[in-house]
């Protein structure tokens, strides 16, 4: 039967943990492997919009999202100076689905690790890995060997799963960078509040425990980090005093750096080896929907393997499933870019009196059961 499969996990970030959960609550046989020494979680904040504080409490961590997180009962879009432009309705938007959440990153990866009954053997990865008509053949780095049924890659935007699935396939930088650090210094921030510039934007959001989490991005011609001479507070030195006060606190110093970047347009399974999260479909962070993708492919992958059958043919149904999906999140990413990147007066005029209908259009599919 499909429920008594044996599967290998590889990665146990959000994804991966989200993955063993939801196949292990199917019945099947479960491995995790991670590539770390020790369990980490690296970046600060997340937020959670309806539908994936609705896949995770399907998972199980709907009072874990209540007592770590905060609620976010609306988002503020402002120009760089305060003045608001749109006020959005989370309840309204997300009607008929969940509350939407902020939560921090290291939060909500422990509390996935609380309900994943299988053990994640550390400091360990696949050094090798060969299909054949009875499974998967795999060893790993620590001279262990294996047969699974199926191998899911959930090893992020870097997988080095992907290489067997896809070589093709790889991460693309779209012209932006990013920071996002944690603050105890401003808990009046009770909603998702952005400040726009021109190239730039400044993000705030509470994350529970009085906490709140900055993200800063701004274009950039390249992947590297370019404020190693101006500093990040002198990029935006023409914003509201909220901002500039929130770029000067000592944890602002310390702000985790990334670029921007994405996976399209690649296979999603070979075989019976299968990408979930990142690894599949990294996409802009401007939806908020990183965490959300990853634990619906969680849930659709167990589902489609649960069902019985041939298990290739049930593994090309899961990337049939969620294609769709992740492809709307993708081009709904391009298009906030490309509206963002208007001049200053048509972009906050297209905001001021277009705001809703943009989120409402965005957001709508997603409130769909995936």
């Amino acid at each position: 039967m499909s429920s008594h499969l044996e599967v290998l996990v590889v990665g146990a970030g959000i994804a991966g943990l989200a993955t063993a959960a939801a196949l292990d609550r199917k019945g099947m046989f479960v491995d995790v492997i991670e590539r770390h020494p020790e369990p980490r979680s690296t970046g600060a904040g997340l937020f959670l919009p309806g539908n994936s504080v609705r896949a995770l409490t399907a998972l199980g961590l709907g009072e874990q999202l209540k007592a770590l997180g905060s609620p976010v009962p609306g988002q503020r879009l402002m120009d760089r100076r305060g003045r608001v432009l749109a006020d959005i309705d989370m309840a309204e938007l997300w009607r008929g689905t969940a509350d939407c959440v902020g939560i921090t990153r290291a939060g909500l990866h422990a509390s996935l690790r609380d309900i994943v009954r299988v053990p994640v053997r550390h400091g360990v990865t696949l050094s090798s890995l060969k299909q054949s008509d009875d499974g998967v053949h795999v060893e790993f780095s620590d001279g262990g060997r294996g047969r699974y049924d199926v191998v899911v890659g959930a090893d992020g935007i870097r997988s080095s799963l992907r290489e067997s699935v896809d070589p093709a396939a790889g991460a693309r930088f779209l012209g932006q960078v990013c920071w996002r650090f944690l603050t105890d210094e401003a808990p009046d921030i009770d909603r998702w509040s952005v400040w726009l510039g021109s190239g730039t934007a400044f993000l705030a959001y509470p994350v529970g425990g009085g906490r709140v989490c900055c993200y800063a991005d701004v274009a950039a011609a390249s992947p590297e980090d370019p404020t190693a001479a101006a500093g990040l507070l002198k990029l935006f030195s023409g914003y509201d005093r909220r901002v500039r006060d929130l770029l000067a606190a000592p944890a602002a110093e310390k702000a985790y750096f990334s670029p921007v970047e994405e996976v399209r347009d690649g296979m999603w399974a070979h075989g019976r080896v299968v990408l979930v999260g990142d690894a599949a479909h990294a996409s802009s962070p401007n939806m908020a929907q990183g965490v959300a993708m990853a634990v619906e492919d969680a849930q659709v992958l167990a589902e489609v393997l649960a069902m019985g059958g041939d298990t290739d043919d049930l593994v090309r149904q899961y990337g049939q499933r969620r294609l769709p999906r992740t492809q709307w999140v993708q081009r709904q990413t391009h298009r906030r870019n490309r509206t963002r990147s208007l001049p200053l007066a048509v972009r906050n005029i297209a905001f001021r009196y277009g705001a809703k209908a943009l989120y409402e259009r965005g957001y709508a599919p997603l409130r769909e059961l995936p």
